[in-house]
């Protein structure tokens, strides 16, 4: 496993570009077989490949094409509640649920 802080940008971005290329090869795709499944211009799957980086929104579409949309969970997982928002909340109601119960709904 990379230990993503100790490298550059740019080695990072030719890292994510070799392993784009790897997964594409594997499921014996050309460049434009997979910029067209994703809707973009092939020079901008050969910059991602060659560790020129692309749009996030690029990237999506490529993660996409290839199956592996769901590995973005992985890439920048939904963060919980943090200890002292917690703390905030012990014993108190939810102010989105509070006063709500009961009361029957206006009409217009």
């Amino acid at each position: 496993m990379k230990n993503f802080n100790e490298l550059s940008d740019l080695a990072i971005l030719e890292m994510l570009g070799e392993r784009a290329k790897l997964e594409r090869l594997n499921q014996n795709l050309t460049q434009v077989e997979l910029a067209r499944r994703a809707g973009i211009d092939r020079i901008v799957l050969t910059r991602l490949e060659n560790g020129k980086g692309c749009t996030l929104r690029s990237l999506i579409r490529i993660l996409r094409s290839l199956g592996k949309i769901d590995h973005l969970d992985m890439f920048l997982p939904e963060p919980g509640v943090s200890p002292i928002q917690l703390a905030q909340l012990a014993g108190r109601q939810r102010r989105e649920a509070s006063g709500k119960r009961g009361r029957p709904a206006k009409r217009r």
